[in-house]
């Protein structure tokens, strides 16, 4: 095994509910083209997207260099032809190190970042999704006045106590913030353990 190889990481999470996932993107995404996956954490995701998904490139990215180690020993490991090397991409960042994409795909980021990361990934794929492009987002999230699953409310209270920037996001406040900047909200689908999957659109 290289070091490379040997840099891989695993989070029991992607493990979980990666084939849900896969199943509403087997739904949503384009019949060919490159997908960007922002804050693609461990790699996880990509790989078995890319595996399962061999008509489109998948392109992860992540701002953190251990990050992006990881996914770079899942890519040597698993060999797949169409799942491309990591880029270093911050979300907040104004500027993006690509410039189109036929999809974007955002696995649990939103509650585990700041909210201008959150105004930042609405601005980037405002910039680089073509008119019908999807943007995909997975994770925990507030619907106003529906009271918070007991998991989901001690999750947000740990997120909150490791960094107050942090916290589960209303539905509402990411539908306002895709808005303005052209991606129109399409529909969230319930998923296992209190998660919903938020699918948009380029207008």
């Amino acid at each position: 095994m290289s070091d490379t190889e040997d840099s891989r990481r695993s989070a029991p999470a992607a493990l979980r509910n990666r084939e849900p996932i896969l199943d509403i993107l087997r739904d949503i995404l384009p019949a060919a083209g490159l997908v960007l996956e922002i804050a693609s954490g461990t790699g996880e995701h990509g790989v078995h997207n890319a595996r399962h998904l061999p008509h489109l490139h998948w392109q992860p990215s992540d701002p953190l260099p251990e990050a992006r180690q990881s996914i770079a020993g899942w890519a040597q490991s698993e060999g797949l032809p169409n799942l491309l090397a990591p880029l270093d991409l911050d979300a907040v960042q104004e500027v993006w190190p690509i410039d189109r994409a036929a999809a974007i795909v955002c696995i649990n980021m939103v509650h585990i970042s700041p909210w201008e990361a959150t105004l930042g990934l609405m601005r980037g794929a405002g910039r680089l999704l073509p008119a019908g492009g999807v943007l995909y987002l997975y994770g925990p999230y507030r619907r106003g006045a529906r009271p918070l699953e007991p998991g989901n409310a001690a999750f947000d209270a740990d997120l909150c106590a490791r960094d107050p920037r942090w916290g589960l996001r209303e539905v509402e406040d990411v539908v306002a913030c895709a808005r303005e900047q052209g991606i129109a909200f399409e529909r969230a689908v319930d998923m296992p353990a209190n998660n919903l999957s938020l699918i948009f659109r380029k207008l």
